[in-house]
């Protein structure tokens, strides 16, 4: 027992459980997140100064009056957009295709053409353009002429079925001034 008290009294005595050390992460998480916060506010300041940039890229009003200006102060260059006789044609009221009635379009339009004679030959064959427009527009449902391409495609088409027949001369353009459909 002597034996084991002086190897005890030689052996340092085991240190006792170290208190634990302040934590070293909060400053490093603090660090941490304040460089995380700089990057989002730079980021958002970048976004903010890249959409000015293309606003002032983009041309105002006073862009818009100076070109004004400038094309009628030089006629000769600018370009000759002339709008030929407009043909108004009554109001079209169909059944949409696969609605079962219950999908009515109520249409107006008219139609652009050069020259008086192929004006008159219109005239003169309305109702079979009506005819043909009705059938036309009946074959089309909802989903194909509820948006601006299906408008734009029907105008075209519109155009090309009414210019196959006619003889004095070819329809310009469709303009509807009323497309209504419930």
């Amino acid at each position: 027992m002597a034996e084991e008290q002086a190897e005890a009294q030689e052996q340092p005595a085991s240190p006792a459980p170290a208190a634990p050390a302040p934590s070293g992460g909060k400053p490093t998480l603090f660090i941490i997140l304040a460089i995380v916060n700089m990057l989002v506010v730079g980021a958002v300041g970048y976004m903010v100064w890249q959409g000015n940039m293309q606003r002032e890229a983009e041309p105002g009003i006073d862009d818009v009056i100076q070109g004004e200006a400038e094309a009628q102060a030089n006629p000769e260059e600018a370009e000759d957009v002339v709008m030929g006789q407009l043909i108004p044609m009554e109001t079209f009221l169909v059944n949409l295709a696969g609605s079962r009635g219950r999908k009515l379009a109520k249409i107006n339009m008219e139609l652009e053409v050069e020259g008086e004679k192929v004006e008159e030959e219109i005239e003169k064959r309305k109702p079979q353009i009506r005819d043909i427009i009705i059938i036309l527009l009946s074959s089309k449902a909802y989903a194909q002429v509820a948006t601006k391409e299906g408008k734009d495609f029907l105008r075209d088409e519109i155009r090309d079925t009414v210019n196959a027949f006619l003889t004095t001369g070819k329809i310009k353009s469709v303009y509807f001034t009323e497309f209504v459909y419930n």
